[in-house]
């Protein structure tokens, strides 16, 4: 990679130590909340030369793939994908251009490192321990890097994770690269209302951190038309405990590399024919 993107200074695995060690210091250097639930406030996640290095390499929007879930209920009419992603896996990237590969991976090595889900663990103890009890520092965590992006059109009403059955989540974190736009923490009544209770501007690289509980309600303001498009990082930890869980995660892992390849094959394949 080019040096001048001051990430690529003494390789790759160079590169993923000094992003992880900063990456661990915004966590610990983060202030903790506990309204309307527990959650960290993220603050200049990644260096300012890695920031800029990222900003230039973003993925053509070829490369990014449809989000499924919520997200894809609000297509738009003529059928584009109004949230797209790519996850930061090397196999998922391993099409991109030279420069933008090696930020993607370095990127993605560091946010997936033992030590950033060692301190986030660390730091959400309390709320993970009512959840899973005093042996939660030891439940396996599996981590999937997503770099997202929303055109306007996307959709972020209040929802949660996952917190039953077999593919639960256990902690997420969300970090902005662009477009400072606003995110809320919502409180469940008991009549089903989700009131706003804490509202967060997600200014360029900040984020927020929580453990994932059955009250971790959340939402943002959607993408207006003031933007073209505007890009994110998720890192979300699911539950890697047993057998099942620990196959489904690498298979999940595997059906999305399948589809990457077959619609790289055909964005290959249809080019050729023009």
């Amino acid at each position: 990679m080019d040096q001048t993107t001051g990430i690529g200074l003494g390789g790759r695995a160079q590169a993923a130590e000094r992003l992880r060690e900063h990456i661990v210091a915004a966590v610990n250097a983060a202030p903790i909340y506990d309204a309307p639930f527990t959650h960290l406030v993220l603050d200049r996640v990644f260096p300012d030369d890695v920031y800029r290095a990222m900003l230039s390499s973003m993925p053509e929007a070829a490369d990014y793939h449809p989000m499924h879930g919520r997200a894809k209920g609000h297509d738009l009419a003529d059928g584009t994908h109004t949230r797209v992603k790519i996850d930061l896996f090397p196999e998922y990237i391993r099409h991109l251009s030279p420069q933008k590969r090696a930020v993607g991976n370095a990127v993605g090595r560091a946010l997936c490192s033992a030590p950033v889900r060692d301190v986030l663990v660390r730091r959400l103890a309390p709320d993970l321990a009512r959840r899973f009890g005093a042996g939660y520092s030891r439940i396996g965590l599996f981590p999937i890097p997503v770099l997202t992006r929303d055109i306007p059109g996307s959709d972020h009403a209040a929802h949660r994770y996952e917190v039953e059955g077999h593919h639960r989540a256990a902690v997420s974190t969300a970090r902005s690269l662009d477009h400072p736009h606003r995110h809320h923490l919502h409180e469940k009544l008991a009549d089903g209302s989700l009131p706003k209770r804490k509202q967060m501007t997600f200014a360029p690289n900040t984020g927020y951190a929580f453990a994932v509980g059955s009250d971790t309600w959340h939402s943002a303001d959607a993408a207006g038309p003031e933007v073209e498009t505007r890009d994110s990082i998720l890192l979300t930890y699911f539950i890697d405990a047993g057998l099942l869980r620990f196959l489904r995660n690498r298979g999940k892992r595997l059906g999305n590399f399948i589809g990457s390849e077959l619609r790289s094959l055909r964005r290959r394949t249809t080019s050729v024919v023009r």
